[in-house]
């Protein structure tokens, strides 16, 4: 006999979210032990004019030094610093290593970044135990694979599991029982709200809003009237660690995408189009490794007032070369960038991708386009069976 819809036992989402601690200058630190136990800042040398932080290790945070820092000013504040330019292709092998790892404990891993990924875990008890057992063996099998800590967050709802993983870096575990959400949320200083940028931060200051539990003390229709109706509704549903509040689900199966949330608002060009190049890069390698292409590109930017737009384009034949990519993502920006506003987020991705193996018409003429094309190939391949083996591409941003 089946159990009627009123007594059949509710399924209880659990979502891990897990970061991989200071993750470009971990990575430094494992493959040059001399590194450990120092200030490692990855994203320029000493003398690199322009240039912004992308990693800064934990040792060298201590400092105040932080990713898009401008390099200048954490060689002021670190001066004894170890000063590295990123191998991006280095990270993207150990990454690709790690998100493996994380398609064993289960078969939706939404990866948000290089460096960061949703595991829904809902179900998974008989495989793995409890969820707080299953983390505890996910850690201990990134650390013995790859020499590198993670930081997991646990929850039902995917933002408190994102906002509880940044609480013990690093090497952390932090658990957000069932029905714990709105208590856990309430418990938190304002600087733990994530997704609230630092105009967001002063605008709620200034009206009073000082702390998490005065933002949940007020209406949903008070918040929209004072912040607008995209940044109210996100304020009133973050404070209360809302379920509903779900990332990267519509387009994961039709695309490959990756989007960075900034600690700061980014409001130079350079910096801006620095982390728009990172992205883009994660993208194109993540294509690369699952062997499809695309003739669409989006572009994602959202604000420090949570504003947020988007354009696409569809070009007549598939992007094939890292260079023709990010000249397309930077064409793409300069049609929507807003430069009045600091930038808060921004995504990249391939729309529509399809199977290489997919007929395609040929373009009657080519500028170069293939043979950079077969050029890359014959890198990533040689780097895939030789990780050794490391060739970067030069930065071409003026």
């Amino acid at each position: 006999m089946k159990a009627s819809p009123s007594v059949r036992k509710k399924i209880t989402r659990v979502f891990f979210h897990v970061d991989l601690d200071a993750f470009f200058a971990s990575v430094e630190q494992h493959d040059n032990p001399d590194y450990r136990g120092k200030p490692v800042i990855v994203g320029g040398i000493k003398g690199d004019r322009r240039s912004v932080v992308s990693t800064a290790s934990y040792e060298a945070r201590k400092y105040g030094v932080h990713s898009a820092m401008p390099l200048f000013k954490a060689i002021e504040l670190c001066p004894n610093g170890i000063f590295i330019r990123g191998r991006h292709e280095r990270y993207e092998e150990v990454s690709s290593k790690i998100m493996n790892i994380f398609s064993n404990y289960s078969p939706e891993v939404i990866q948000m970044s290089i460096d960061e990924a949703f595991l829904d875990m809902t179900g998974s008890e008989s495989l793995f135990g409890k969820p707080h057992e299953a983390a505890v063996k996910l850690k201990k099998e990134v650390y013995e694979k790859t020499g590198l800590t993670v930081s997991v967050g646990i929850s039902s709802s995917m933002y408190v599991a994102k906002i509880a993983s940044g609480l013990k870096k690093p090497d952390g575990l932090t658990e957000v029982p069932d029905g714990k959400e709105e208590e856990f949320m309430l418990s938190l200083p304002l600087e733990k709200l994530w997704g609230a940028g630092e105009k967001t931060a002063e605008r709620l200051r200034k009206t009073g809003l000082t702390t998490i539990k005065a933002i949940h003390s007020k209406s949903k229709e008070l918040l929209i009237s004072i912040f607008g109706q995209s940044q109210g509704t996100f304020l009133y549903n973050a404070v209360r660690g809302n379920k509903e509040m779900e990332f990267g689900k519509e387009s994961k199966t039709h695309s490959i995408s990756a989007e960075r949330t900034f600690p700061y608002d980014l409001t130079d060009r350079y910096s801006i189009e620095s982390a728009l190049m990172e992205t883009a890069h994660h993208v194109l390698y993540r294509m690369h490794a699952e062997k499809v292409r695309s003739c669409t590109i989006a572009l994602k930017i959202r604000y420090g007032d949570f504003t947020t737009v988007r354009i696409q384009e569809t070009y007549s034949s598939p992007v094939t070369n890292a260079h023709d990519f990010f000249e397309k993502c930077r064409l793409l920006l300069s049609k929507k960038l807003d430069a009045s506003k600091g930038v808060r987020l921004l995504g990249v991705a391939f729309e529509n991708v399809e199977k290489k193996s997919t007929p395609v018409q040929q373009e009657l003429f080519d500028f170069g386009e293939k043979k950079r094309a077969k050029l890359e190939e014959a890198i990533y391949n040689l780097e895939d069976k030789n990780p050794a083996i490391k060739i970067t591409k030069a930065r071409l941003l003026k």
